[in-house]
């Protein structure tokens, strides 16, 4: 007899991916390679007519080879046809794409949260926004410690995947899952965010102690209290502590933390070296979603009472409220106190 989540997963046939940057592109290679048609939907032509002509995502994905089972369009109607959607849209842009995609939606679709971001303007975590424009479908989420370009050329990787029905989110996992790319379980949706949301924050605190060479030890130190932030935003929101001990809080930290791969750790390290956002932003196609989060998160931790220096430091330099030099001799004044 056949377990209920397996004849899930055989109806998974077909996979839409929203958002052709670097992961989305990277994700639809893992479903084309599990055996899925996978359709990716993109606004700029020239990124529809590279994948659907050559087979590359040359302005976001450049020298990978794309499977020939990804088309790309830029009509979001097509998308929502298929069996099950990846979400790869920038956090800030979440609500206006699924506004529009609304509308062509069919009832309890999986829809699959792979962005990692708390929106500016509602402090709401994406699910929330999901929930808000897309209210028949089913809510998961994706996230973990995977940089686009490993996860593109099915270098090994492992993820979690959250969804409170635990049947259909073993279904996404058999659909999307191969020995290269491993999804791990969990219903706690809202720690796999939180997770995903703080450790771009933290990653660029450390691109900013790279940039000014101040040494392993405080990186060391500064993922350690940063981890500590994530844990007391991700209680206070009901996340589950082995989440945020798991894939999408501390192994996801310790990828962003330690590698220039990271767009997030770049953009601190730019910083940390003196160069301006201005500077920093002027020959970039894509987004360090830590950017935005660092203002979403310093408003949160300010709304619910929580002690996050970290994170409000890198707010406070996103924003040009204070410098570089100024954070760091504030962050190293603090009272000693318990760990």
């Amino acid at each position: 007899m056949t377990c209920g989540w397996l004849t899930l997963a055989e109806k998974i046939r077909r996979i839409g991916v929203v958002g052709a940057g670097a992961w989305g592109t990277a994700l639809a290679s893992v479903a084309a390679r599990a055996g899925r048609e996978t359709v990716l939907w993109a606004r700029e032509p020239e990124v529809i007519k590279a994948i659907n002509s050559d087979h590359e995502n040359t302005p976001f994905l450049p020298g990978v080879t794309l499977d020939a089972r990804i088309s790309a369009t830029d009509d979001l109607k097509t998308v929502a046809e298929a069996d099950a959607l990846l979400l790869v849209v920038p956090a800030q842009y979440t609500r206006a794409v699924l506004s529009e995609l609304g509308p062509h939606l069919k009832p309890d679709t999986p829809a699959v949260l792979c962005s990692k971001g708390i929106e500016m303007a509602s402090l709401k975590l994406m699910s929330d926004v999901l929930r808000e424009t897309l209210p028949s479908a089913l809510v998961a989420v994706l996230s973990g410690p995977s940089f686009a370009a490993d996860v593109a050329r099915d270098l090994p990787t492992a993820v979690t995947l959250a969804c409170a029905d635990r049947a259909r989110g073993q279904a996404l996992a058999q659909a999307l899952g191969l020995p290269t790319f491993r999804p791990y379980l969990s219903g706690d949706v809202v720690g796999a965010q939180v997770g995903g949301a703080v450790k771009n924050v933290m990653a660029i605190a450390c691109g900013i102690v790279e940039g000014q060479k101040l040494g392993d030890s405080a990186r060391a130190a500064l993922i350690a209290r940063g981890f500590a932030e994530m844990a007391r935003l991700g209680e206070k929101l009901g996340a589950a502590p082995e989440t945020l001990a798991g894939l999408s809080g501390l192994g996801d930290l310790i990828l962003t933390c330690t590698s220039h791969q990271s767009r997030n750790f770049s953009l601190g390290f730019a910083l940390g070296s003196g160069q301006t956002m201005a500077d920093y932003m002027a020959d970039k196609t894509s987004v360090a979603e830590g950017a935005a989060t660092s203002g979403a998160v310093e408003k949160l931790a300010a709304a619910h009472n929580i002690e996050m220096p970290i994170c409000q430091a890198v707010a406070h330099i996103i924003s040009e409220r204070s410098d570089v030099s100024s954070v760091i001799t504030a962050l190293l004044s603090r009272p000693f106190t318990a760990e």
